[in-house]
């Protein structure tokens, strides 16, 4: 692309310059990335990427309604870039009226840095961090255990232009770390994960002796068979069975009957008391550490989220305020079908309102019970009960009068997360953390552990 059209503003600019359409939105996303990979306590890999993906958006107005074509590309040239907008155009005309079609949104004020240069990450982001974890296979290496494991850093520049005269800029960076320790001979291995906006808050040295003590625990083998079992769920499993949540609570399918949020005879369950405890699940563009977009950034149309949002603002809402449901997600389309506020989703998720208890505070204060370390494989079984299942995954361990004992075998378990609020008897303390099964799509929560009497370990599983 010519010099001229390179700066990722100016691209944004010419293919609003170039279009036909009744209404026009383009997204440049300006990625770049980091990342370490290790294996057998030495550094294996390591690589800097750069990239942008630009997506436009056509609307054109009809009889019947406004119509939407959206195309996304990458590594967009100058010569492809008005074919680019031509062909958003010729999807739009080739659509029927979009369902959600509303007018594009104005009067949001214009970023200040929006002509600015994408910001960028690159091998410095792991200045402090390498040589922390070299640190850490020699400890490891000297306590006779193997570590393996990434760290990733990426930093997503996205410019938003509309031709309603939205000019709007957000910096996304996302940072994770996933650390396994195994023991020589392959039989025992246990997992930590961290989610980091810049590798200054994570600690290979303190996660590298957290992986130390559960090895330990692991030699010794006790098998149990499949049933109920009061169980202990780390911040990250709690992350993995909130996401999922989050992603079934469309206001419109809830209202329309098709989820767990639906209230029998029709509406939603909004206004109904999910747990006795006083929890709070809720989301904030600029919650510390977890920050996300403040305005909607919608690369297509689906249950939650509508191109015609681009720009929205987005402000602090509770999902579940002191174990009371208070918002689905919604649209502005979604929210007029559903006569409910307009609330789209947001780029980060918290639970907090429990007491504050560690997850150590919580072993102690057990008699007899499953400590879990994380959650794989999660599938959907029924959504009309949001209905999970999966399997556990890199150390599940028996608690008696207050000690680990020893590791027991993996299990498929069988739980929906709205149900485990209901039945849930203990929260612990809301702490930053790494959701191991859906970490390539979303990283940013706070969770707390979660003491649930009778967790659905359905089956033994070989799983590791």
């Amino acid at each position: 692309m010519s010099a001229r059209t390179n700066k990722p503003h100016e691209v944004v600019e010419r293919a609003l310059e170039l279009s036909r359409a009744d209404g026009c939105v383009v997204i440049a996303d300006e990625e770049s990335s980091a990342n370490l990979r290790w294996a057998g306590n030495a550094l294996t890999t390591n690589g800097v990427t750069r990239g942008r993906t630009l997506t436009v958006i056509a609307t054109i107005d009809g009889r019947e309604g406004t119509a939407s074509g959206v195309v996304s590309r990458s590594a967009v040239t100058a010569d492809e870039l008005e074919p680019l907008v031509r062909a958003a155009e010729a999807a739009a005309r080739g659509a029927g009226p979009a369902e959600d079609g509303r007018p594009l949104v104005t009067g949001v004020p214009e970023s200040p840095d929006f002509t600015d240069a994408p910001a960028e990450t690159s091998s410095a982001v792991f200045a402090d961090f390498a040589p922390a974890l070299g640190e850490s296979f020699a400890r490891a290496r000297a306590g006779g255990r193997e570590l393996y494991g990434f760290a990733n850093h990426e930093l997503v520049t996205s410019y938003v232009g509309t031709s309603t005269g939205l000019r709007l800029r957000h910096d996304q960076p996302n940072g994770t770390l996933e650390l396994n320790a195994k023991s020589p001979d392959r039989t025992r291995s246990a997992w930590a994960g961290r989610s980091t906006r810049d590798f200054k808050d994570v600690d290979p040295a303190a996660l590298d002796a957290e992986l130390a003590v559960r090895l330990d625990w692991a030699r010794r083998r006790v098998d149990l068979p499949a049933g109920r079992y009061e169980t202990l769920l780390p911040p990250t499993a709690v992350a993995d069975l909130m996401i999922y949540q989050m992603w079934s609570a469309a206001a419109r399918d809830a209202a329309e009957g098709r989820t767990v949020f639906s209230k029998p005879g029709g509406g939603t369950r909004i206004g109904e008391r999910l747990t006795e405890l006083p929890l709070t699940l809720r989301s904030d563009p600029n919650e510390p550490g977890l920050e996300s977009a403040p305005f909607v950034l919608a690369h297509s149309s689906g249950d939650d989220a509508s191109v015609f949002d681009n720009g929205l603002p987005l402000t602090a809402t509770d999902w579940i305020r002191e174990g009371e449901l208070r918002h689905l997600s919604t649209t502005r389309h979604s929210a007029e079908l559903t006569g409910l506020p307009v609330a789209p989703s947001i780029g980060n998720l918290v639970l907090d309102g429990g007491e504050d208890r560690s997850l150590e505070e919580m072993v102690a204060a057990t008699e007899r019970g499953l400590l879990l370390t994380c959650l794989w494989y999660i599938r959907e079984v029924d959504p009309a009960t949001l209905l999970l299942t999966g399997l556990t995954r890199d150390g599940v361990y028996l608690v008696e009068n207050g000690q680990v004992v020893g590791e027991v075998n993996n299990f498929r378990f069988n739980e929906s997360p709205v149900d485990l609020l209901g039945r849930a008897t203990e929260a612990g303390r809301t702490e930053k953390t790494l959701p191991r099964e859906w970490s390539d799509w979303f990283t940013r929560a706070a969770m707390p552990p979660l003491r649930v009497p009778d967790f659905n370990m359905s089956s033994v599983s070989q799983g590791v």
